[in-house]
């Protein structure tokens, strides 16, 4: 079995994260899987939702997008319009809940962080990418915070990153390019903590039913490119 990209089954495309690429942002990163780009900032307002108002917690929320040339043809922007698609909702929902599940929300007082994941070109696993490069634009934003005396301490509990994996021809792959993503028998989504948590996973068979087995063959890959890129986050948000 040969991959279109050449990789040996338990490789990750080539990755890099570039930390502090915008200017105004109190946190930010550019992640590059292989093709895959997406521009991550953390904004931090003074203020949270009216639900949250007066219970001296914080929140983390997200929104996702993909430019119109991110693909091979243009798509149409969806301000224009005028309503996002059930899918940008549902990737940017995970990207939310993935950041909250190791943030400390008491700890930042009352605060919001909203993440800005806009997908710049896209070969596949652009939530995977949005959810890791976010990682480190959060802690980036934390810490300027901490710098200018708003918060004592860093909110942030763990490391969180997210990687692709499927069944391409019958052999479980890591980290899926867009052609062996839209060719894959079994496509799935893992978002592991540092510390080896589950935060989400999602598997869906394109064809035949996995088993269990390869499910559990396809998150050992999972936890395998995850330490990787945990290294490349530390990396990049300047941690020993």
């Amino acid at each position: 079995m040969t991959r279109p990209s050449g990789r040996a089954p338990d490789a990750l495309r080539p990755a890099i994260l570039e930390p502090g690429v915008a200017r105004h942002a109190e946190g930010s990163c550019r992640i590059r899987m292989g093709n895959t780009e997406v521009l991550c900032t953390a904004s931090v307002e003074s203020r949270v939702p009216p639900f949250l108002r007066g219970t001296g917690q914080g929140w983390v929320t997200a929104e996702y997008g993909m430019l119109p040339r991110a693909t091979h043809t243009r798509s149409d922007r969806e301000a224009a319009r005028g309503k996002q698609s059930g899918r940008t909702q549902e990737i940017q929902r995970l990207i939310g809940r993935s950041l909250r599940a190791v943030t400390d929300l008491k700890a930042m007082g009352e605060m919001a962080v909203t993440l800005d994941c806009d997908v710049l070109t896209a070969d596949g696993g652009t939530r995977c990418a949005s959810i890791t490069g976010a990682w480190v634009a959060l802690h980036l934003a934390f810490r300027h915070c901490m710098k200018m005396n708003v918060l004592a301490s860093m909110p942030l509990k763990d490391q969180v990153a997210a990687v692709s994996c499927g069944i391409w021809q019958g052999e479980p792959v890591l980290d899926l390019d867009y052609a062996e993503d839209s060719k894959a028998e079994t496509d799935a989504n893992f978002v592991l903590t540092g510390r080896g948590g589950l935060v989400e996973v999602q598997g869906t068979a394109e064809g035949e039913p996995f088993s269990e087995a390869q499910l559990l063959s396809l998150l050992g890959l999972a936890r395998q490119g995850t330490e990787q890129l945990f290294r490349l986050q530390r990396s990049a948000a300047g941690i020993g």
